[in-house]
């Protein structure tokens, strides 16, 4: 003979119920306390009817009492852990509009609680009115159901928690982070970095990408010796959110270092890694940064000669197709002059040179200087008569550096 199955029971009832009747069978819970009950019970329905709707419909009134069981028994199974022995004294020791005001303020924290890592979408202030029509929905939902949101929140905090204190750190508030509108793994990536570089402040783009190419210069031939680490002051509470995302950093470190690939190609047009990483938007510094770098690439080429014989020869070359100089011997003068006559003149490649390599505020000045020159010297330096080219050295001697 087959030994017998056992047979297990599922119990469907609410847990409230299931605690009310244990405190009833085992002499918790007295005649007393189930008058107070009878008493309670219809104001909390009335209440929680007109709160979230109607309480003179009926059909109000009975999803009322709906919601009203239920918060009881969501307060009542997470507060004593599925107990229905301390869930009975729970009822005894306190009024049962009580136990499912405790049931609405779990419900409200986890509504109140961000639902995704990203700075923006998230309001900070805790529970509003707007977010009653939620409250409604979540009112009849089950312990399972709570417990696994509520794991999911607090994994999504611990990670804007994170964000906030790293940022903190390096100089920037909620209120910055927030008008950014990045996503938190991104914050908690850049200022890994920013440790890693040994740097003190949330960088802008300027700064990111100059950390980049130093990180780039001193680990770019190891990639695995990139110092990234959890910061040791971080709470203990942050710290695995913390260390997932920096196994992202590390996993990112071979492209992160690789001098191959340019910064701003990398991180903000690379599909992979746009949005991944971030750096405060600094319109006016990068403007600031690129006419600094163009500043320095006209000082270069023009050898802070700004005067216009140094100017023009300078044009003169570039219209020729020659390496650019702001001084012409007699000899590379001539040789320039028949380079002219053999490959042309391209006064055009001037105006764009102008355009693309000059400062900003001097554009105007130095295009209409050589449009004057053009004007002058054009039909001179291109004619092929018996005695132009004497004549067009003597103009260079006059409007150029000729020596």
């Amino acid at each position: 003979m087959s030994s017998p199955s056992a047979v297990s029971l599922y119990d469907a009832r609410p847990f409230f119920e299931k605690a009310l009747q244990h405190g009833i069978q085992h002499g918790i819970i007295g005649p007393e306390k189930i008058e107070a009950m009878r008493v309670e019970g219809p104001k909390g329905l009335v209440q929680i009817a007109r709160y979230f709707g109607n309480e003179f419909l009926r059909p109000e009134l009975e999803k009322a009492r709906d919601r009203m069981v239920n918060l009881v028994s969501l307060y009542l199974e997470s507060s004593c852990g599925g107990d229905v022995q301390q869930a009975a004294e729970s009822l005894r020791d306190f009024s049962l509009l009580s136990r499912s005001k405790g049931g609405s303020d779990m419900l409200k924290a986890l509504i109140a609680m961000p639902q995704n890592s990203h700075f923006g979408m998230n309001e900070r202030g805790g529970f509003k009115d707007e977010h009653i029509p939620l409250l409604a929905k979540w009112s009849l939902r089950s312990l399972a159901e709570y417990q696994a949101e509520l794991a999911r929140r607090s994994q999504v905090a611990q990670v804007v928690d994170a964000a906030l204190w790293l940022a903190g750190e390096l100089g920037m508030d909620a209120d910055e982070l927030e008008e950014a509108g990045k996503d938190a793994e991104a914050v908690i990536r850049s200022a890994l970095l920013v440790l890693a570089a040994g740097r003190t402040e949330m960088p802008d783009w300027v700064a990111f990408e100059k950390m980049i190419a130093a990180l780039r210069k001193k680990h770019g031939a190891a990639p695995a010796a990139l110092p990234v680490i959890v910061p040791k002051k971080l709470p203990a509470h942050l710290r695995a959110a913390v260390e997932a995302v920096r196994q992202s950093v590390l996993a990112d470190a071979p492209k992160i270092l690789d001098a191959a690939l340019p910064a701003r190609a990398l991180f903000d047009r690379s599909p992979a890694f746009m949005g991944r990483y971030f750096w405060i938007e600094d319109a006016l510094a990068e403007v600031d940064q690129h006419e600094r770098s163009a500043s320095a690439a006209w000082d270069k080429v023009t050898g802070g000669n700004t005067d216009d014989g140094s100017l023009l020869t300078l044009f003169l070359c570039l219209a020729a197709g020659a390496a650019p100089k702001t001084l012409l011997s007699e000899k590379s003068a001539t040789a320039l002059l028949r380079k002219i006559r053999k490959s042309g003149f391209h006064p055009a490649l001037v105006r764009q040179y102008i355009g693309d390599h000059a400062p900003a505020q001097h554009q105007d000045a130095y295009a209409s200087l050589w449009e004057a020159f053009v004007d002058e010297a054009q039909a001179t330096l291109e004619s092929d008569a018996v005695h132009s080219l004497s004549d067009a050295l003597a103009l260079l001697r006059r409007e150029c550096h000729v020596s």
